[in-house]
């Protein structure tokens, strides 16, 4: 029988994950960005203008169409800061995946955690050759990672690196039961 030991880790020599270069979304994607954005705003604008044009009692159209474009600008302005901070990686034992410019996410995820993969192309992304990686794993909806603005060639190939780790790790797993 084996003596159980639970030896305390001394955490300033772990690997630092903030110390890996992390890898960029393709610059195209930002287009994607913009034209999903548009079209959000075009059906938004159309609603708003059709609910003024048909109610001649409101008195708040110059107000409504300030606001409007205020926030179309805003929305602007954080996707394209936002765009800048995102960006993933692939260790040997896990995949990194930041976002965020108002409330930044790290989310590290080992491959022993992973579930499922999926490639998504939407069909902007696919005009532009891109696609996105959805990444599943068995801790629910809080380790998932969902990398976007990846070319298809790229996103297939970490697809493939990711499917041959997890078969890797159920290989080990299985033999040392």
């Amino acid at each position: 029988m084996e003596n159980f030991t639970n030896q305390e880790i001394d955490i300033n020599q772990l690997p630092q994950y903030q110390d890996v270069a992390l890898t960029k979304p393709n610059a195209a994607y930002i287009k994607v960005i913009v034209i999903n954005i548009l079209l959000f705003f075009l059906v938004l604008g159309s609603i708003i203008g059709t609910v003024l044009y048909f109610n001649p009692e409101t008195k708040a159209i110059n107000y409504s169409i300030a606001a409007y474009f205020t926030i179309l600008s805003i929305v602007f302005y954080i996707y394209f800061k936002s765009f800048k901070k995102r960006g993933y990686a692939v260790r040997e034992k896990d995949i990194i995946y930041k976002a965020g410019i108002i409330a930044e996410k790290t989310t590290i995820v080992p491959f022993n955690r992973i579930q499922h993969i999926a490639l998504n192309e939407g069909i902007f992304s696919r005009i532009f050759k891109l696609a996105s990686l959805h990444i599943y794993t068995a801790g629910g909806h809080s380790g998932e990672i969902k990398i976007s603005g990846l070319e298809v060639d790229k996103a297939k190939a970490i697809k493939e690196i990711l499917l041959q780790q997890m078969e890797q790790t159920e290989t080990l797993t299985a033999s040392t039961i």
